[in-house]
């Protein structure tokens, strides 16, 4: 008796499930039959979640959060459109993840189409559209592409194929997927790296996610203590390095007055897989114009123009290159003397905790609301230590990366910082959990942000094992208020009338508290203590009198901006 035929959808799906554990999707027209397909065989967990832009954003998160390959399905015209800003915001992210979408028949387009491939190109993200006799190659392909290269890639499905019977096997060939090129390193520039490192008296390390994504940990901490170096991090690579004497914690907007000072100390700077966005930066800031700013990175060239000298290479393998240069030299232990000695001749001999040190503020701010910095004070004290730390965007996003203790860079997720979104924090929270079940999920948003995702606070009670959601309440956009209403812009369109997210979680089937004063968070407390699994929203009033430095920083550069 002949097999059954098999449909281009369960041959995608087939494929997949062999890269692939979860998918995170929102049914439609275009992808009804692949969502059966994959339903049916059992292989990957289905995540349904309630707005096409949480299926990207959910899958983005997840892959922060184990470093696995991620999926996403949408429909075609509408549920692919809503999905773009997520979509957006991985490619900028170079988050690899395949997103299976619905698209125009093979006949042409419908009077509803739109040229979906256009728009994934316009924001950097290449199409592969699947055939009847290369379902699997194709999939296969874009597998390939997305980890390949660490991009997004859509895999789009003909409308009147989703349904179709495969022609032949479904594996005929088809086209490779371009594969990044190994980047041979420069011996005689690793050689004068070293060089310059090693005769440094105040050297510095700052590492960012992609030195975690390289594995680099090891070699650069090793690194760190042969040289006497002082160590930093993105916001995105906090706990890499350990927080101990030599470690200054986030370089930028994100660091505390006296690391940011340090940072200003050093004369050679060695940068491994961070971006040197004007937020690490402090827009031009950080570092003392005399430092000699060396960057580890693929890239063709520098990703800002402060940098002196790109070293082109894997993260990895420049940290061994350079540890095991360094090893060779005869210095015996002068190269540690001489960077130790160095930064205790500028007064950080010692730096244990210095990236912790904040201004704990006071329980009310003067307009009677709480002081975000108290809050997240007492929140590193509440908050389960086997936590993941899941930020939206807004004005509230300089207090969980500098008052909440990270443990390593795959426990705090900010999805969206890279296209500077918001109202992706709920959908983000969806991705964490599937990925981190046995850790406690803390989602820290903004009331703007929350309110724009809110269809997805029902998908994060329904799925997310055990999770707290901190409202950041102020009611308010609260960085427009802080770049533009203190400029003279009018204020009421940054305003929000007061929400009550506590009556919106219990509606949904989350525990809640109104968090007015300190010791309403014992509700909290005495949710955590239960052991039991689900969600907390925890509805925060805070102040909007109370700015954080960042966003100061960035306001006066625009200042300086506009003057020019």
């Amino acid at each position: 008796m002949p097999d059954a035929p098999v449909s281009v959808s369960a041959a995608i799906a087939a494929e997949l499930e062999l890269h692939a554990a979860d998918v995170f999707a929102l049914m439609g027209n275009g992808n009804a039959w692949f969502l059966d397909a994959v339903v049916r065989r059992g292989a990957m967990t289905l995540t349904a979640v309630r707005h096409e832009a949480a299926t990207i954003a959910a899958a983005d998160a997840y892959h922060r959060a184990s470093g696995r390959l991620a999926v996403a399905s949408v429909t075609y015209g509408p549920g692919y459109t809503n999905a773009i800003t997520p979509l957006a915001e991985a490619a900028l992210a170079r988050i690899p993840l395949v997103v299976v979408v619905g698209d125009r028949p093979t006949g042409g387009a419908r009077p509803f189409d739109v040229d979906q491939a256009g728009i994934a190109t316009a924001v950097g993200a290449p199409t592969i559209v699947v055939g009847r006799g290369d379902a699997r190659a194709a999939t296969r392909r874009a597998v390939e592409t997305a980890l390949a290269e660490r991009r997004p890639v859509v895999l789009a499905i003909p409308y009147d194929l989703s349904h179709a019977d495969l022609e032949g096997d479904g594996e005929a060939a088809t086209d490779h997927a371009s594969v990044t090129p190994f980047v041979a390193l420069d011996a005689e520039q690793l050689a004068g790296v070293a060089e310059r490192l090693v005769g440094a008296r105040r050297p510095l390390l700052l590492a960012g996610r992609g030195a975690h994504l390289a594995g680099a940990e090891d070699a650069l901490r090793a690194l760190a203590a042969r040289l006497g170096a002082r160590t930093a991090s993105s916001a995105l690579g906090s706990g890499i390095f350990a927080d101990a004497s030599r470690h200054l914690g986030i370089c930028g907007g994100f660091a505390s007055e006296r690391a940011a000072e340090a940072i200003e100390h050093a004369d050679a700077v060695l940068v491994v897989g961070a971006s040197l966005n004007a937020f690490q930066t402090r827009f031009g800031d950080a570092f003392a114009p005399d430092a000699h700013v060396m960057q580890v990175d693929i890239l063709d060239a520098p990703s800002n123009p402060r940098v002196d000298e790109l070293v082109r290479g894997d993260a990895r393998l420049v940290a061994q290159a350079l540890l095991a240069l360094i090893g060779a030299e005869e210095t015996g232990d002068e190269s540690v003397a001489a960077g130790d000695a160095g930064w205790g001749e500028a007064g950080f001999a010692e730096v244990a905790g210095i990236g912790a040190e904040r201004e704990a503020g006071d329980e009310l701010a003067a307009d009677g609301r709480l002081d975000p910095r108290s809050l997240f004070h007492a929140l590193e004290r509440v908050l389960p230590e086997d936590r993941v730390i899941v930020q939206d965007g807004g004005h509230f996003i300089g207090w969980a990366p500098t008052h909440l203790s990270v443990a390593d860079p795959e426990r705090l997720l900010m999805v969206g910082t890279a296209f500077q979104t918001i109202g992706l924090g709920l959908p983000s929270a969806v991705g964490a959990g599937a990925a981190r079940p046995a850790s406690t999920i803390v989602l820290v948003t903004g009331d703007g942000g929350a309110l724009m995702g809110l269809a997805d606070l029902d998908s994060v009670v329904r799925t997310v094992r055990r999770g707290i959601v901190v409202v950041c309440n102020d009611a308010a956009y609260g960085a427009e208020v802080h770049q533009y209403a203190v400029r003279g812009v009018a204020e009421e369109p940054m305003l929000i009338e007061q929400v009550d997210f506590a009556a919106l979680g219990r509606a949904l089937g989350a525990q809640a508290a109104v968090i007015e004063r300190l010791e309403d968070l014992a509700q909290l407390e005495a949710w955590l203590a239960t052991g039991a699994d689900g969600v907390f929203v925890a509805d925060c009033r805070i102040s909007q009198q109370v700015v954080a430095p960042y966003i100061i920083e960035v306001r006066e550069a625009a200042m300086r901006a506009a003057t020019r």
